[in-house]
């Protein structure tokens, strides 16, 4: 098949002009959306989850109770006999705006990483309350507190207000892997090919944690100012999962890309992820997820039963991968038993896994070209000087239109301070328990912390086990 316009620009690295994308992709929006979604007139927004009930967080996320208490920060939290956020971290765009809060960019001003750019989720307490939504935060900052990948959103900072949560987390200029699909309306195969590899890494480091994701699409996927992926909104993840297709029971998800399992509630463990790359993977290379349909009772219906319709222009290898993941029964899915049996897929014949995990294969396309992240400072290179630390505040990025040049600009002209809270809120506010959302506040020397925990202890249970081997000791 002769290539698109938009396939041959990609043919090696692709740096975009600035600019709005040309969207021809048909998925339509809800009244509702999630958070982080920058094109609400084509993404696919309404997300289901019947998880509200579950305390997720106290489940384990496969190390020691010990190491989750450790990354859990001191318990401590922003009040009002402390600095004012935007002291210490100015807010300087919107980035996106949902249901919940914002997302808003912000440049450390003070301390370590100063100067570096973060995206900070602003979560209103009283909406959570509203929209039944505390377990869904409390899980998203109980599991980015837990992982470190290179695929993978890392969270820097937690912390609260009395009426507000804060997550401050990587800054991915490069925006949504959506938006850049919606302007090329599909990927060649080699592109695909790419971010479903280092999907695929990111899927394995939680699965190897006892994490689902659980709701993989483009929307949640960024992209970094060197075009790798990372995996973002963790709201729909479920820890302490020890099975290939058991482990939890609770239909939710984004709709159009719900496994059979899921929508048929009867348990789904790691391999509805699997699913999820397939869906993600087929998207990438047609422009839509397969058996789409504005029509819920006929999308279920597809998704339950329907054929896969495979395009004639997929080559062997790629027909092969997708059906194997979007196999129905997730016992002969492709990775029940486990991430390698995906990874020496043919389709991944070329793939150096590697040099991906070290980030030295060069992504396809370069959201970010002509403008890079600023460096951040050193805490010791600072001085006490009020008006020094003046001047690093209003040191911000020269030219914020590049900076956002991926971000839908229908958010990004929204002013950053605007605060609607009314009577309402203060009701909803009433209502949450105050120990809701002790332990929130984290910092990201609590990780290193934890991981140093937990791999001393292995490495003493390790030397235990020897020393018992050798001296033929017996454990009381």
């Amino acid at each position: 098949m002769t290539p698109t316009t938009q396939q041959q620009q990609l043919q090696h690295h692709l740096a975009y002009p600035p600019g709005q994308p040309t969207t021809t992709t048909t998925k339509t929006a809800t009244p509702d959306p999630p958070i982080q979604q920058q094109q609400q007139q084509t993404q696919t927004q309404h997300v289901i989850n019947d998880d509200d009930d579950e305390v997720e967080w106290d489940t384990g996320i496969g190390v020691s109770d010990a190491d989750i208490v450790a990354s859990d920060g001191d318990g401590t939290d922003l009040d009002d006999t402390r600095p004012n956020v935007q002291q210490f971290l100015p807010l300087l765009r919107v980035l996106g705006k949902g249901s919940f809060g914002k997302v808003v960019l912000v440049q450390k001003s003070v301390g370590r990483e100063q100067g570096v750019l973060f995206a900070m989720k602003i979560l209103k307490k009283s909406h959570l309350v509203r929209r039944r939504q505390i377990e869904r935060t409390r899980t998203e900052r109980k599991v980015l507190s837990a992982v470190n990948h290179p695929f993978i959103m890392k969270l820097h900072y937690a912390f609260q207000s009395p009426d507000k949560l804060y997550l401050v987390l990587d800054y991915c200029p490069g925006g949504e892997l959506f938006f850049h699909l919606s302007r090329f309306r599909r990927f060649p195969e080699r592109v695909a090919r790419f971010y479903a590899a280092e999907l695929l890494l990111a899927l394995g480091h939680l699965h190897k944690r006892g994490i689902i994701y659980r709701d993989l699409k483009p929307e949640n996927v960024l992209l970094d100012a060197d075009g790798h992926v990372k995996l973002g909104d963790f709201g729909l993840a479920k820890a302490g999962i020890r099975h290939a297709y058991e482990g939890a029971t609770s239909m939710c998800g984004t709709p159009e890309y719900m496994a059979p399992e899921v929508l048929a509630q009867q348990g789904h463990g790691f391999c509805v992820d699997y699913w999820g790359l397939g869906m993600l993977t087929y998207e990438m290379m047609t422009g839509l997820p397969p058996w789409y349909t504005t029509d819920r009772a006929k999308l279920f219906r597809r998704l339950r039963s329907a054929p896969l319709d495979i395009p004639p222009y997929f080559s062997a290898q790629s027909a092969s991968f997708t059906s194997a993941l979007l196999e129905r029964n997730p016992r002969r899915r492709l990775g029940v038993t486990g991430i390698r049996a995906a990874m020496e897929n043919d389709f991944f014949k070329s793939i150096s896994w590697r040099a991906l995990y070290g980030r030295r294969v060069e992504a396809p396309i370069r959201p970010c070209e002509g403008w890079s992240p600023p460096a951040g400072g050193d805490e010791n290179e600072q001085t006490s000087s009020s008006q020094q630390q003046s001047s690093q505040v209003n040191n911000v990025p020269t030219d914020l239109d590049a900076a956002t040049a991926n971000f839908d600009n229908q958010f990004t002209r929204m002013p950053v301070e605007t605060d609607d809270k009314g009577n309402d809120d203060n009701e909803d506010l009433e209502e949450l328990h105050e120990d809701t959302f002790v332990g929130f506040t984290f910092d990201d020397d609590d990780r290193d912390a934890a991981e140093a925990a937990h791999q001393q202890k292995q490495q003493n249970s390790r030397q235990r086990t020897q020393h018992i081997a050798r001296e033929g000791h017996h454990i009381d």
